[in-house]
């Protein structure tokens, strides 16, 4: 029976949940930040398995506890009661089943980390840009809905307005997990604000999400970076314009280049400025993760390749398409007022879809 196999699978994570439940106790274990942070996200991992496991053990017990009460009790308050319980049990066993078996598939092990997102005009010149900033806008929007702080790091503006290129982190919980859907090309089709003869015209603006990484995760020796100091430009004011405050940051052996502009503290701009050089040294290695699954989920671009077109977003028609899963609605204002959620649930029902039958469970 495929009950008793699922059971068998999670009684065998019985054993290590209670090994990690002590071990993430043990002293050797909490002085070594790296193995303690591991331990700790598989304790989280197996906990919910674990709850899953107790649940659907208990609907499975309510099924043959009502049949034993049906078959043999002749009380009809108690028989009425008896069927309730089994159509309750019935009704959740087949969901928790699907619920299982995705906690079992391996998640993407970066999808709790924050994200480094940024965004960059592409085809279309000045209306490009004017798109990027409000591709931006609506993802601050977007964050603040969902509790998340956003920190600017770098951005180069518009000579109509937007940016030409924005870069900011998003700190919260499981960022990357969602965010990392945005990762493509998006087009737009509208009037541009320059267009005299009111024709529509087609734009695009690249996305890429990051996982930030943690300090652990990559080790960059100080000979290696080679460290620029310049004055600020764009908006702040004279003390920003006129302070060497900004920071670019150069990886030696990668040729990566980062700068931080945003605050006036020099000592700030650099600390975020290593957080994103760790993040685009570690994003490297994990580009090669995200090729190896780009060929098993073809719906995904998030998986993979980050210059496909994701989603159009037609203002004439008030439309917006994900060409991924063939997502279309029409509430284009509400979208760019961070409203995507909607979308960003289709996509991952989608990927779990796709990560159960890889596992083929």
């Amino acid at each position: 029976m495929a009950e008793s196999s699922l059971l068998n699978r999670l009684d065998g994570l019985v054993s290590r949940f209670e090994e990690v439940s002590t071990l993430i106790t043990d002293p050797a274990v909490l002085a070594d930040m790296k193995r303690f942070v591991k331990l700790n996200k598989e304790f989280h991992d197996l906990e919910l398995i674990i709850q899953a496991r107790s649940e659907y053990i208990k609907m499975l017990d309510g099924v043959e506890e009502s049949k034993t009460i049906l078959e043999t009790e002749q009380d009809s308050e108690l028989r009425e009661m008896a069927r309730e319980e089994l159509e309750t049990c019935s009704n959740r066993i087949p969901q928790l089943e699907e619920e299982i078996k995705l906690l079992l598939v391996p998640a993407d092990p970066q999808d709790d980390k924050n994200a480094i997102v940024e965004i960059r005009g592409g085809t279309g010149g000045d209306e490009a840009a004017i798109f990027a900033g409000d591709l931006y806008r609506m993802y601050v929007k977007y964050c603040e809905s969902k509790g998340w702080k956003i920190a600017l790091t770098s951005y180069t503006e518009g000579t109509s307005g937007g940016f030409k290129e924005i870069i900011f982190t998003v700190s919260g919980e499981g960022v990357y997990g969602i965010l990392k859907y945005e990762s493509g090309v998006h087009r737009v089709q509208r009037v541009p604000q320059t267009e005299t003869q009111g024709r529509v015209h087609t734009s695009a603006a690249t996305v890429a999400v990051l996982p930030e990484a943690d300090e652990f995760d990559v080790e960059i020796k100080e000979s290696d970076i080679r460290t620029d100091i310049f004055c600020a430009s764009g908006h702040g004011g004279q003390s920003v314009n006129t302070t060497y405050s900004a920071i670019r940051l150069v990886h030696i052996p990668t040729g990566i280049t980062v700068q931080c502009q945003d605050k006036k503290s020099q000592l700030k701009n650099k600390a975020k400025a290593m957080v994103e050089l760790r993040s685009r040294i570690y994003n490297m290695e994990y580009q090669k993760y995200l090729d190896e699954i780009a060929s098993k989920r073809k719906t995904m671009v998030s998986s993979g390749d980050r210059s496909a077109k994701i989603r159009t977003y037609n203002y004439p028609q008030g439309r917006i398409t994900d060409h991924r899963i063939n997502y279309t609605i029409y509430n284009l204002s509400a979208f760019m007022d961070g409203e995507i959620q909607d979308c960003i649930d289709h996509l991952i029902v989608a990927e779990n879809a796709e990560r159960l039958k890889e596992s083929e469970l």
